[in-house]
C-alpha cells in the first residue's frame, strides 16, 4: 500500500534509498581534476629537464672558475643544442607511436574481420576480469559485435594502444618541448645577465643562478602537482631536491677536475 486512511504517505523504493545513501556517503566535495593534455606534460617535463641540465652546467663551469662570458657562451650553446635534441626526440617518439598505433589498428581490423570469435572471447574475458558477470559481459560483447569500428576500438584499448588519431600532433609536441626547454633552461643563465650592472663577482652571479633555478623548479613542481594531483609540498620538495642533487654533483665534478683541465686558481 502506498498510503493509509489517515493520510498519504510516500514510499521509497530500494533503488532510491540506495542512491540517497550513496550520495550521503560519497565523501562530500568532488575531487579536483588534474590538468589534462599531452602538451602540458611536455612543457612541465621538458622544463624540469632544462632547468636541471642548465643549472648543472653552470655549476660545473663555476666550480672550474671560468668567467661569466664562458658561462653565457657555453650555457646558451648547450641550451639550444639540448633543446633541439629534446624537441626532435619528442617528435620522433610521438610520430613513431602514431605509426605503431596505425599499424596495430590494421592488424586488429584484420583480426576482427577474420577471427571475430577469438576477439569476442578475448573481450568477454577482459570484461569479466574487470568485474562483470558472465551475462552482462556477454550482452556487451554481443552489442559491440554489431559494430566493426567499435569492436576494433575496444580491442585496441584492451591491448593498451590508443587510436592513431588521438593525442596531440607530433610536430606540435616537438615544438612545445623545444620552446619549453629554451624558456625554463634560460632561468639559471639569466642571473649572469641580470646581475651584470650590479656585480662582476662570479660567485655572486652563481648564487643568483641558484635562486633563479630554485624559483623555476618550484613553479614547475607546483605545475607537476597540479597535473598528477599530488601534494604541492611533496612535489615542490622533490623537484628542488632533484635540482640540488644534480647541481651539487656537477659542481663537485667541476671542482675535482679543474686542475686536470689546467684551470688552477
Amino acid at each position: 500500500m502506498a498510503g493509509n486512511c489517515g493520510g498519504a504517505t510516500t514510499t521509497t523504493t530500494p533503488l532510491l534509498r540506495d542512491r540517497a545513501a550513496a550520495e550521503r556517503n560519497s565523501g562530500g566535495e568532488r575531487p579536483k581534476e588534474p590538468w589534462k593534455g599531452e602538451l602540458v606534460k611536455s612543457i612541465v617535463y621538458a622544463g624540469l629537464d632544462a632547468i636541471v641540465t642548465s643549472f648543472s652546467l653552470i655549476s660545473s663551469i663555476s666550480a672550474g672558475r671560468l668567467s661569466s662570458v664562458d658561462v653565457l657562451v657555453l650555457g646558451f650553446a648547450n641550451l639550444v643544442a639540448d633543446g633541439i635534441s629534446m624537441g626532435f626526440g619528442d617528435y620522433v617518439s610521438s610520430n613513431t607511436a602514431r605509426d605503431v598505433a596505425a599499424k596495430e589498428r590494421l592488424v586488429t581490423e584484420w583480426e576482427v574481420t577474420n577471427r571475430r570469435r577469438n576477439q569476442e572471447q578475448s573481450l568477454l574475458h577482459h570484461y569479466q576480469a574487470l568485474g562483470m558477470n558472465i551475462q552482462d559481459a556477454t550482452m556487451v560483447v554481443n552489442i559491440f559485435a554489431k559494430y566493426g569500428d567499435i569492436m576494433v576500438d575496444e580491442a585496441m584499448v584492451q591491448n593498451g594502444i590508443l587510436s592513431p588519431d588521438e593525442g596531440e600532433k607530433p610536430w606540435k609536441k616537438g615544438m612545445i618541448t623545444f620552446g619549453a626547454f629554451l624558456v625554463f633552461g634560460s632561468f639559471p643563465i639569466l642571473a649572469f645577465i641580470i646581475l651584470i650592472p650590479f656585480t662582476r663577482n662570479v660567485t655572486h652571479k652563481f648564487i643568483g643562478a641558484c635562486i633563479m633555478s630554485a624559483l623555476a623548479l618550484a613553479i614547475l613542481g607546483i605545475a607537476k602537482a597540479k597535473i598528477a594531483g599530488q601534494n604541492y609540498w611533496v612535489s615542490v620538495g622533490g623537484t628542488l631536491f632533484n635540482g640540488a642533487l644534480a647541481g651539487f654533483a656537477a659542481y663537485g665534478i667541476g671542482w675535482l677536475l679543474r686542475d686536470v683541465a689546467g684551470l688552477q686558481d
